[in-house]
């Protein structure tokens, strides 16, 4: 059983919420950061990558903290003044999906009700703790996924169809964002008992925020020997999807060099466990489980895998990849942390997969898509998917909604 909270939101002022929301810190580059605070400066970046306007010696995290509380003094953020549950709803090339903003619990994430998929990086999670601990708050939701409820749905549909939206804009990128503040005691209560019937909450996306949220707890209940749990601290801000409504889109690779090998002896040593076919300049989109593309040296071909593997994590694509081709042959034993090897989600493009090929007198692969209940089965089995093998779009924005806990 999966609980989940209503809580007093810090949220950007009406009319700002356009110019505030971002997309997630690690979703672009430094670089790509930096020209988007250069021409929004308003942008939730400058708090979630501050990096991108600190000073030479300047502290990070300290500019995070000050920065936050120097636009809440100025009018830009506002906690509502009762608690609730948030419903967000992100459309993009036709296709919607609405999920509900509400605090977790830490105490679920380490009785494994909240499941995660994925490893984190013991830096990037040192980077996330260090930054909510000195904004004093959570500024990133968690993206969770569960199994799709009609009762759930029933009362989301009927807020939307009754209430005006606090938020209702379209982004730079298409994505149109609308967010309903559900503050209703009633309402509360029916969702609240709702989702008591879910029994289990899985991590999509924001594997080290959640872990930041976390530790960051475990460091306070040690300060706090006679914690009671119901503190803000001990709860994770959270957007939750039904898994009807979600779409995981490709997670492609690109390996920097052909690890010594010249492209025709890279293709025999792959003809051992893939059939390989040429495509020529016509770019090779996976279309099935067990289908790969390849780039390499300005020509595509296309693989199928020969064997197929049951186990839920070694029959991954993402594994039959890493497992037969990128390990034995390319030398990428440890993708978490080799940079030979890049991570190119699908949004993006097979075009940038050719570029950086090429840039890099590499070989990119574009995947099929990993599937949720590829995801969900690896989940409730306790055991972990290799490193990015889900991309899921469209992203929730940071910056619309803040949980802050001191």
């Amino acid at each position: 059983m999966a609980q989940i909270r209503p809580f007093y939101a810090l949220r950007p002022q009406k009319g700002f919420e356009a110019r505030i929301a971002a997309l997630p810190y690690d979703v672009l580059s430094l670089e790509e950061a930096r020209c988007e605070v250069e021409r929004e400066p308003l942008s939730f970046l400058a708090i979630d990558r501050p990096e991108t306007i600190a000073g030479q010696g300047e502290n990070i995290y300290e500019k995070a903290g000050r920065l936050l509380q120097e636009r809440i003094e100025e009018g830009y953020f506002a906690e509502d003044e009762l608690p609730g549950f948030y419903i967000y709803e992100l459309t993009a090339g036709g296709r919607s999906q609405t999920g509900i903003g509400a605090l977790t619990s830490v105490d679920d994430y380490l009785s494994g009700t909240i499941c995660r998929h994925e490893n984190t990086r013991a830096d990037k999670e040192a980077d996330r703790v260090r930054h909510v601990q000195a904004c004093r708050a959570q500024t990133g939701p968690i993206f969770l996924a569960y199994r799709e409820r009609e009762e759930i749905g029933a009362i989301v549909q009927d807020h939307k169809e009754k209430a005006e939206p606090v938020y209702d804009f379209t982004a730079a990128d298409g994505v149109r964002h609308r967010l309903w503040c559900v503050q209703d005691v009633e309402e509360i209560e029916a969702l609240y008992d709702a989702f008591l019937e879910v029994p289990r909450f899985y991590i999509a996306d924001g594997h080290h925020r959640c872990s930041a949220a976390v530790s960051c707890a475990l460091q306070k209940r040690k300060e706090n020997p006679g914690y009671t749990g119901e503190e803000p601290w001990n709860f994770i801000l959270s957007v939750l999807f039904p898994d009807e409504e979600l779409k995981i889109l490709d997670y492609n690779r690109v390996v920097k060099d052909l690890n010594g090998l010249s492209a025709e002896a890279l293709l025999e040593r792959m003809e051992e466990s893939f059939l390989v076919e040429a495509s020529g300049r016509q770019a090779v989109i996976p279309d099935r489980k067990g289908c790969f593309g390849m780039y390499v040296q300005g020509c595509w071909y296309r693989l199928l895998a020969k064997e197929k593997n049951a186990d839920p994590v070694e029959g991954l694509d993402v594994s039959v990849l890493q497992n037969q081709l990128l390990a034995p042959i390319l030398g990428i034993m440890e993708p978490r942390t080799d940079g030979r090897i890049s991570f190119v989600g699908g949004s993006r493009g097979l075009a940038e997969l050719e570029q950086l090929a090429d840039q890099y007198g590499g070989v990119a692969f574009s995947m099929y898509p990993t599937a949720m209940a590829e995801l969900f089965a690896v989940a409730d089995k306790g055991r972990l998917m290799p490193p990015k093998s889900t991309w899921f779009e469209p992203k929730l924005r940071s910056g619309l909604l803040l949980h802050r806990f001191d």
